[in-house]
């Protein structure tokens, strides 16, 4: 028997004039088929869901000064923009190899890539920036590589992600969900003095102690904090102390932070960026260049730090002696470029 077309379902239509749910996007999830609405989101200065805007492309083009013919690495893939404009100055001459761990975005991005640029000029991998020693071989080095080490916006737009606690999702925040162990199970390994040095080492949380305590208090009363907002609520339950005229706002810089943390834990974000900086300079040809976007003092003082030794060392003839930060214009038109910070090196 032929199998009969299913019958058509109509959209669920959402309660009001605009869409609050990410799944109710539909047409900012269809970037290509709604371009209208995607530029009107984005001239708001708001980035449209499953989207990422790619952030100081023409601050990173001037760095690496890509040619045709050349061979690089975008060693944090993500949605793909930066990718596309160094495949644009290879002009069908070159190669990129782009690396991700998120295996639900990598496919998305491969396929985008891919309908405007040939296979010969493209490889994506899933595979850990840390790990970029194993892509390149002693003949075949990189002339520029770049690295972003921000979380990409569709996985923080997503709830059923657990980035954000914008929307009650899961609390998991690994950027492979298939890999290593959820948040919602790590903070339930953590003793108080652990997630307290977390939250400091990862975040410079200054309730630190207020909202470690918190969190294993409700361990211990038997809640298992499996939920965005269900975190989000015990750190404002702590933070009721903060005095009412900055209680609103200090409140959120707080879950900003504490998520961030747990996040640089969970996928152990501070490791990967050490072992990519100390492979950095094998992996390099000569006169090989490396632009670094960070996003908080933790990342930005491993890159520094990074850049300076191996200065000293003669590895790299020249670095970034200050960082470079987005213009104004694009922090109004992109507001999730306002704490990016640029470094960039010189192979000898």
């Amino acid at each position: 028997m032929e199998n009969q077309d299913k019958p058509y379902k109509r959209r669920v239509r959402y309660k009001g004039k605009y869409p609050k749910k990410f799944k109710e996007k539909y047409k900012e999830l269809n970037p290509d088929k709604y371009s209208d609405t995607i530029s009107k989101v984005i001239e708001k200065g708001s980035t449209p869901a499953g989207m990422h805007i790619p952030i100081m492309v023409k601050e990173i083009l001037n760095v690496l000064q890509i040619k045709p013919g050349q061979i690089g690495l975008d060693a944090t893939l993500g949605y793909g923009g930066h990718t596309q404009e160094m495949l644009k100055c290879l002009e069908g001459k070159g190669h990129v190899y782009a690396l991700d761990i998120d295996p639900i975005e990598l496919p998305k991005t491969t396929k985008r890539l891919e309908e405007g640029f040939s296979k010969d000029n493209l490889t994506t991998m899933l595979m850990n920036f840390s790990d970029i020693d194993k892509v390149t071989k002693e003949q075949n080095k990189f002339n520029f590589i770049l690295a972003d080490l921000g979380v990409s916006s569709m996985q923080i737009d997503n709830p059923d992600r657990g980035f954000s606690f914008k929307k009650d999702g899961p609390l998991d925040l690994r950027m492979n969900p298939s890999s290593g162990v959820s948040a919602s199970m790590r903070i339930m390994q953590l003793t108080k003095i652990e997630i307290e040095s977390m939250l400091v080492q990862n975040a410079d949380e200054p309730y630190a102690k207020q909202i470690a305590e918190a969190i294993t208090s409700a361990k211990k009363k038997g809640i298992y904090i499996d939920k965005t907002l269900k975190l989000e609520k015990i750190i404002s339950d702590a933070l009721q102390f903060i005095p009412i005229a900055s209680r609103k706002h200090d409140i959120k810089k707080s879950c900003q932070r504490t998520f961030q943390a747990i996040r640089i834990d969970v996928n152990k974000e501070f490791e990967s960026i050490y072992n990519f900086l100390e492979k950095l300079p094998d992996v390099l040809t000569s006169g090989g260049r490396v632009a670094i976007l960070s996003f908080h003092s933790g990342e930005d003082r491993l890159v520094k730090k990074s850049f300076k030794r191996f200065f000293k060392e003669g590895l790299y003839s020249e670095i970034s002696s200050e960082i470079i930060r987005p213009t104004k214009e694009e922090c109004f038109s992109n507001p999730r470029a306002k704490s990016t910070k640029m470094r960039w090196a010189i192979k000898v």
